[in-house]
């Protein structure tokens, strides 16, 4: 893949790490992820990923800018309220770096669609804030062998979990094996407003990571974050034997 000058002057600072380097920022660059959900997690999962050149990048999300997604959402202002928020984030990426080839998808994504959008991807950003959505997103990375990064925040607290489904791993079902009774998001819970800003550039990091193939990451493994005690800890997720995507097999 063509490296020139001026893309080797804007990553310098990444380039000149041992562990990245010229093959490195060319892994990079050829990289393609998806990004589902366009919020508190996904704004600035984007940035940091843009900014770090990836040059192939999808994001899913239907829904327009509110006034209440103004205080973690960071890539939209008082100019994007009512427009949707695929469409404002990619405007706001292009004037960060015009050479990235941007897919909006301004839809649900649902059991009918999810295969046209993932199938073109290689790993999958997981920011919805609803269980079923999550659920289905996991079912379809784990069936077709995807790379799953996925984030979620409430209160003072985020989960970060990753998911490589090329492997012999657990899936999001072995942790939660159904829906709880009552759905659990920003919206019900409330968030504070840096967890986002956290978490997002944590699932920016674990996206990185995997893509330059460094071993010290979280397959199979959840980061749990505490932003009160500013505590983090990793905990196992099992193989659950009575899971329905057959994790055991």
């Amino acid at each position: 893949m063509a490296f020139n000058l001026k893309e080797f002057k804007r990553f310098e600072k990444q380039i000149i790490l041992k562990k990245i380097g010229i093959s490195g920022q060319k892994k990079i660059k050829k990289a393609k992820v998806l990004i589902i959900g366009m919020g508190g997690l996904g704004c600035p999962l984007l940035t940091y990923l843009a900014s770090s050149g990836i040059n192939n990048i999808g994001i899913v999300d239907h829904d327009k800018i509110e006034l209440g997604n103004l205080n973690r959402q960071i890539l939209f202002d008082t100019f994007d309220l009512g427009k949707y928020k695929v469409c404002q984030a990619k405007e706001k990426i292009k004037k960060i770096y015009k050479q990235i080839k941007l897919k909006i998808f301004k839809i649900k994504i649902t059991k009918k669609n999810i295969k046209s959008i993932i199938k073109g991807y290689e790993i999958i950003c997981d920011g919805t804030d609803n269980f079923k959505t999550r659920l289905l997103i996991n079912d379809y990375c784990k069936k077709n062998k995807k790379i799953l990064i996925s984030a979620a925040i409430s209160k003072f607290d985020g989960h970060l979990f990753k998911f490589n489904f090329k492997k012999k791993v657990p899936c999001f079902r072995c942790f939660m094996p159904q829906l709880p009774f009552q759905e659990m998001n920003c919206d019900v819970e409330g968030i504070f407003p840096p967890v986002a800003g956290i978490l997002g550039s944590l699932q920016a990091n674990e996206v990185l990571k995997t893509i330059l193939d460094l071993k010290d990451d979280l397959d199979g493994n959840m980061l749990i974050f505490d932003s009160l005690k500013m505590n983090i800890r990793k905990s196992k997720i099992q193989i659950n034997p009575n899971c329905s995507n057959t994790c055991k097999n």
